[in-house]
C-alpha cells in the first residue's frame, strides 16, 4: 500500500483514486452552485464571451456551463482530474493544466470556480498572488465568481474528528484537524473496487489555507476588480465558512 503523502509526485492533490471518488460521490456541490453561477454569467453568454474555470475538477460545473451555451476553458492542477474532465466535457474550448499562482491564465470574460481551489495553495501569500492573477486575467467588464474558505471554515468545524462515506464501488474515511486557526487538514484513506472484485487503497493528506476573506475587496481594488464577499452565488446554501467572491472588472 502506498505511503501517505501530502501531494502527488507532481506536486498536486487529487491523484487517480481520490479524483474518481470525488467525481462519483461529491458532485452535489457543483450541481448546487451551477444555477447561481449561470445566472451571474448571463451577460457573458449574451456577448459570447470566454469563461475560464479554475479548479474544474472532473468537469461537473464545466458541463453545466457548456449546456448553458458558454464557451469554456477548463483548468485544474490535477492531471487525474483533467483526464476525467476531458471525458465529461469533450466540447470545451480547452481542458488544460494550470497551477496557480505561477501558471498564466488566458484572458477571460469570466473566471469561475467551485470547490475552493485556491484554498489548496501552500500559504496566504500564494492565495493572494492567485487572486491578483485572476483579477488581472479578467477583461474589462469581466465577471468573477469563485468560492474560497474563510477563517470561519475552521471555527465552524472545531468539533469534527472523523467521517466516512461509502458508494457502490468506493469508500472514503477522513480524519480532520485544525492545527492553527488558518489551516484545515484532512487525512483521507480511499478505497476503490478493482474490476476483479478486489479493493485497492490510497491515502492523501490535504492542507487547506483559510483566509480573512473580508480583505479580498481591498486586495483586488487596485486591479480594477470590484468584488463582494457573499454567502452564495444564487439561492443555494453554502457550507459555513465557504464564501462566494462575486464581482466584475471595471470597464
Amino acid at each position: 500500500m502506498p505511503a501517505r503523502a501530502e501531494r502527488g509526485d507532481d506536486g498536486t492533490y487529487y491523484r487517480d483514486d481520490l479524483s474518481l471518488v470525488h467525481h462519483r460521490g461529491f458532485g452535489f456541490h457543483a450541481d448546487m452552485c451551477a444555477p447561481g453561477i449561470v445566472e451571474l454569467l448571463r451577460p457573458v453568454r449574451e456577448r459570447d464571451g470566454l469563461v475560464v474555470e479554475i479548479g474544474c475538477g472532473s468537469g461537473l460545473l464545466t458541463r453545466h456551463l457548456l449546456d448553458a451555451g458558454h464557451r469554456v476553458v477548463a483548468t485544474d492542477a490535477s492531471p487525474a482530474m483533467l483526464d476525467l474532465a476531458r471525458e465529461v466535457a469533450p466540447d470545451a474550448e480547452d481542458v488544460r493544466r494550470v497551477a496557480l499562482p505561477d501558471d498564466p491564465l488566458p484572458p477571460a470574460d469570466a473566471i469561475v470556480g467551485v470547490g475552493h481551489a485556491l484554498s489548496y495553495l501552500p500559504d496566504e501569500v500564494a492565495v493572494d498572488r492567485a487572486l491578483v492573477a485572476v483579477g488581472q486575467a479578467l477583461r474589462p467588464g469581466g465577471v468573477l465568481a469563485i468560492d474560497i474558505c474563510d477563517l470561519e471554515w475552521g471555527a465552524a468545524r472545531r468539533d469534527w474528528s472523523t467521517s466516512g462515506r461509502v458508494g457502490d464501488d468506493w469508500a472514503i474515511i477522513t480524519e480532520y484537524s485544525i492545527p492553527t486557526p488558518d489551516r484545515f487538514v484532512r487525512d483521507m484513506t480511499i478505497f476503490v473496487r478493482n474490476d476483479d472484485g478486489s479493493w485497492r487503497r490510497d491515502d492523501e493528506h490535504h492542507d487547506n489555507v483559510l483566509i480573512d476573506t473580508g480583505r479580498v475587496p481591498e486586495l483586488l481594488s487596485p486591479y480594477g476588480v470590484e468584488v463582494s464577499v457573499e454567502r452564495s452565488f444564487g439561492d443555494e446554501e453554502l457550507p459555513a465558512g465557504l464564501v462566494a467572491l462575486v464581482g466584475r472588472r471595471v470597464p
